[in-house]
């Protein structure tokens, strides 16, 4: 018989917290559900270890440990997919982390493992000896891993993150690969056009000077435009883009800052709804993903607000959180919010009715990742011409002003 300590809502939203005698960790869930309370966290209660235990960041020997850095996130869902191999073919924990450790090449990842392994050598589960290491495993696959654990089916839930992971990597390489198009295009048009104005157009104005004639006004303007540039402008158009990056690095630092970006985001045309559909997809797969496991739903859509990536989205899913803790439904909150289409309020609602939420969820990802697969490929296609057309108007616009004075001047001679 273990003893386990668990986390819970009782019958009126009040967190409370205790310990329960059980031979499994269902059990224990059963247990705390008798006594009327909704349990968020349940774990088997760790040994004892000496007077104060060992502090915060430390191993379970009482000794400090450093915590590693982030990890690159194909190669953790590499690792993620090994281990559940490992584990499904019956090798303990501590063995699968010494064979995979041998596996990788030097890096931050091999130090992960490593800490990992002399933590869970030292009388740590798996789940914890992670959760030490938080930039390299963060809280959705500490949970995860813990709810693996608990189930006894580390092996599938660690399948079903390595899936999560690698769907969640897909969609964001789509999105940034759209996007790399139009910005190395504006880029280097950004810089020939700086180009042109700061060193081809003042010759021509010393041509203009000698030809002692009244010049068109796009000629002028292009003129002005250029002395500017020559003048001190062309800082400030290289200096711009820079700018712009060091500003929404500044509005991050604040949850005001960052969730007024966000908005902004939002709210742009084509751009705006692939960010949307995107984090519906991310946060609906991610909660999916949580729920299957077997998280408690109000641990899970903590840990899915934490990583939606999204500000405007991660308050609205804390209104749902204490929405749900005060008895409301998951459906309810998410539809004052205004943030999601009906449609996924409806697949949610239903979901809740059906009592498979967590399968509505995964639907609801598998078809935004499609919405957003068809919007980015419609997007490149829209963006290369436009970008042609702009290009082609910026240098037409150069050539006929430089030109327009010698036309001129040739009907002019001609006349004579």
């Amino acid at each position: 018989m273990a003893t386990y300590v668990y986390e819970a809502m009782n019958s009126v939203g009040q967190p409370v917290k205790g310990e329960v005698d059980a031979p499994t960790s269902e059990d224990a869930i059963a247990k705390v559900r008798a006594m009327g309370n909704f349990p968020t966290k349940i774990k088997p209660k760790a040994a004892k270890r000496g007077k104060g235990g060992p502090g915060k960041g430390a191993g379970p020997d009482g000794r400090k440990r450093r915590a590693v850095g982030a990890v690159p996130a194909k190669l953790l869902t590499q690792f993620t997919r090994q281990l559940s191999t490992l584990v499904d073919a019956g090798l303990p924990i501590l063995r699968a982390l010494r064979i995979l450790e041998q596996q990788q090449k030097p890096g931050m990842l091999r130090v992960a493992i490593r800490l990992v392994a002399e933590d869970v050598e030292s009388g740590s589960t798996l789940s914890e000896a992670m959760a030490r290491h938080p930039k390299a495993f963060d809280a959705l696959y500490t949970n995860m891993v813990r709810a693996g654990e608990l189930g006894g089916v580390l092996d599938i839930i660690l399948q079903r993150l390595a899936d999560f992971m690698e769907k969640s990597q897909a969609l964001k390489r789509k999105v940034i690969t759209a996007m790399i198009y139009p910005v190395a295009v504006i880029t280097f048009a950004l810089l020939i056009v700086t180009g042109l104005l700061w060193k081809v157009v003042p010759k021509f104005a010393g041509i203009f000077e000698d030809m002692n004639t009244e010049l068109p006004g796009v000629t002028k303007a292009l003129l002005q435009l250029s002395d500017a540039v020559a003048g001190g402008g062309w800082i400030i158009l290289l200096g711009l883009p820079v700018a712009v990056y060091a500003l929404t690095k500044l509005l991050k630092t604040s949850p005001g800052g960052r969730y007024s970006l966000d908005k902004f985001k939002l709210g742009l045309p084509i751009m705006g709804t692939i960010v949307n559909k995107s984090t519906v997809a991310r946060f609906s797969r991610t909660l999916g993903t949580l729920l299957t496991a077997g998280v408690p739903i109000l641990e899970a859509i903590n840990i899915t607000r934490d990583t939606s990536g999204n500000e405007v989205f991660a308050r609205a899913l804390g209104r749902v959180h204490d929405g749900i803790r005060e008895g409301d439904s998951f459906a309810e909150p998410l539809r004052q919010a205004k943030i999601v289409d009906p449609m996924v309020v409806n697949m949610i609602d239903v979901g809740e009715e059906t009592g498979e939420l967590d399968k509505m969820l995964t639907k609801v990802a598998d078809t935004y990742d499609e919405e957003v697969e068809t919007l980015v490929d419609g997007m490149t296609k829209m963006i290369e011409p436009l970008m042609v057309m702009i290009l082609g108007g910026i240098v037409g616009f150069i050539v006929v002003a430089l030109f327009m004075p010698m036309v001129g001047m040739l009907d002019a001679m001609q006349g004579r």
